[in-house]
């Protein structure tokens, strides 16, 4: 048994409280007709509060081999599996193609395969590119640096992924008031396109475990994986009444990832055991 005690609810109420807080203002700030780079930057520091919550209480852990298990999740290249996560990429981009023609049926045209001239946004000025990659990055050290793995600790695998999901997409939530955001562009389009993100993201978590655990619980198998999913959803022109059509390939998807790999979603073995290998290794 491992001689730490994830605790995820103080992690994911100290992650809501201090996003929301950068975001909340964001959005008045953003609403009082103020400069818009003041928006961004608290918009950035609310999207920065997971990573920075996870590596502090990881460092004040006072427990070596979380801290070890951290490391070697940023920089252990030797525990990655590239076949997984070429599958991940592959199979995502089927994802992307197969909702586009799906969408033709419903009248949308096919020239949602090429490319968008630009991002939908960037942050304080910073080039669009490398503020989807910030995103991904800064996204990955909270959840997959102590946020899931706080969760898989008293879960399945496929139970971790639920959860993570509904959490995953509740705190996105303040980014629909944030204007210059992709989510605030969802929000003039009609609810219906706000409840289909919140809806999709549950499933597109379930891709994701699927990577990190393939990966041996690599965060930079999420990184490159987080990374290729955003620019997709930014570079191919797919209209927001595709992304409808998308989420129901997502799920279908996320129920043939689970269906092939029962044991590793239904397990029950790590629970309590999550750093017994990194322990193993030191």
């Amino acid at each position: 048994m491992q001689d730490y005690k994830y605790r995820p609810v103080r992690f994911y109420v100290t992650c809501f409280v201090t996003t929301w807080i950068f975001w909340i203002a964001a959005a008045i700030t953003g609403k009082s007709g103020d400069d818009n780079g003041v928006s961004m930057i608290l918009m950035l520091f609310g999207l920065m509060s997971p990573a920075v919550t996870a590596v502090t209480t990881v460092l004040t852990s006072k427990n070596k081999t979380l801290k070890q298990d951290l490391k070697r999740k940023m920089i252990g290249f030797y525990r990655i599996n590239p076949l997984s996560i070429l599958a991940g990429i592959i199979g995502f981009m089927v994802i992307v193609v197969l909702s586009v023609f799906l969408s033709l049926l419903f009248g949308q045209s096919i020239d949602q395969l090429s490319f968008t001239e630009d991002f939908s946004f960037s942050i304080g000025g910073t080039s669009a590119l490398l503020t989807i990659l910030l995103a991904a990055v800064i996204e990955e050290i909270g959840w997959r640096g102590y946020g899931e793995d706080s969760v898989a600790a008293y879960f399945s695998w496929f139970t971790e992924s639920i959860i993570f999901g509904f959490v995953w997409a509740l705190w996105h939530l303040p980014l629909f008031w944030i204007e210059g955001t992709y989510h605030y562009g969802l929000r003039e389009l009609g609810i219906g396109y706000v409840l289909n993100f919140l809806i999709s993201v549950v499933p597109m978590g379930f891709l994701t475990t699927w990577v990190y655990v393939k990966n041996n619980r690599s965060m930079l198998a999420c990184i490159i994986f987080h990374l290729f999913v955003n620019t997709m959803q930014e570079k191919i022109a797919m209209t927001p009444q595709t992304k409808c059509v998308e989420t129901i390939i997502v799920f279908i998807a996320a129920t043939l990832i689970v269906a092939t790999n029962r044991k590793m979603f239904f397990e029950r073995e790590h629970i309590g055991n999550l750093l017994s290998n990194e322990r193993a290794s030191l």
